[in-house]
């Protein structure tokens, strides 16, 4: 088998995984929230039997609804899919891999949530609007300290690109960067307000004085509601999987490597349940904060990703 050939191959299977192990992803964290709260759960397939549930109903439109409402979830779905699939998730080097540049998945980020904001108020409902002002305004605040956090690794690295980061800090001698671990604080935190996480958000509430996510997608129903729900799954999955890049890059395979291949899978898996767990532990013990608290949350995010980066320029680890 050429080695191009291998490339692709190695490149769909990955791209293919994460659309499909993600929604597993949602169902673990909801399971694990459940046991810690001393409840039996629905299971880790729930997010699987609500997606195919919304897949075969018929969708309700409002008659104001413009093209954009109606193709937004699919441009959603695929800007996720997009950035979870260039991600080096099993292995690196890619034929996606020139395109796993840390600034360019900001801007995959920014374009699914530009799209999401501005059919949220196509229809102009008030929760629509309020939850499209309250997204863009935790965006605001996430996108500066989440860009000082890849830049902090790509100062380690010498580069932007993330299978060279993953190459940099996996594939040689091991080294701890006092600096990585301040920006590890920080990813945290950007990942729990970024994909609507307890104390930012609560994805589990309908409660129009707190709900953000939830406000926006309220309009939706059937097949649009399941790729936006879907679309969701994969965001957590994209910004866990670039965790791993940065700060648990150990497991990942080089491209081509087909005998690596069950080791990265079990590696793979065995950081998605720690980081699940880790996420339904961290909102359990958590409380929902007031929305006027969020900028304060995430200020204090972008000065540790800062603080990382001057950590890095005067001692140079």
């Amino acid at each position: 088998m050429s080695a191009q050939l291998s490339g692709i191959l190695f490149q769909l299977f990955q791209s293919l995984l994460v659309v499909a192990i993600a929604p597993l992803l949602l169902g673990w964290v909801n399971q694990c929230r459940a046991w810690l709260q001393n409840r039996s759960g629905a299971g880790v397939l729930q997010p699987y039997r609500t997606l195919r549930k919304l897949f075969h109903k018929d969708a309700v439109i409002a008659h104001n609804a413009s093209p954009l409402f109606r193709v937004t979830p699919y441009i959603l779905f695929s800007c996720m899919w997009l950035a979870a699939g260039v991600v080096p998730v099993l292995a690196t080097d890619l034929p996606f891999s020139p395109a796993a540049d840390v600034i360019a998945l900001v801007g995959i980020f920014a374009l699914a949530r530009v799209f999401i904001a501005l059919a949220a108020m196509d229809i102009g409902t008030s929760f629509g609007t309020l939850g499209a002002r309250r997204e863009m305004l935790v965006a605001f605040l996430a996108e500066p300290a989440l860009l000082m956090v890849f830049f902090t690794a790509s100062l380690i690295s010498h580069s932007t690109q993330l299978p060279t980061i993953v190459e940099a800090l996996a594939h040689t001698q091991f080294t701890l960067y006092p600096s990585m671990a301040f920006a590890a604080i920080a990813f945290v935190m950007i990942l729990l307000a970024e994909n609507a996480r307890i104390p930012v958000d609560n994805p589990t509430t309908h409660l129009e004085l707190t709900m953000i996510h939830e406000a926006m997608i309220l309009e939706y129903s059937a097949r649009h509601l399941a790729l936006i729900e879907w679309a969701s799954s994969i965001k957590l999955l994209a910004y866990t999987t670039i965790g791993f890049a940065l700060f648990v890059p150990y497991g990942i395979a080089e491209a081509g490597n087909w005998a690596a291949l069950p080791l990265a899978l079990i590696a793979l898996g065995v950081k998605l349940v720690a980081a699940g767990a880790g996420l339904a532990l961290l909102e359990t013990i958590s409380a929902k904060m007031r929305i006027f608290r969020a900028p304060e949350f995430l200020g204090t995010a972008f000065l540790l990703a800062v603080l990382g980066m001057l950590i890095h320029f005067l001692l140079g680890a």
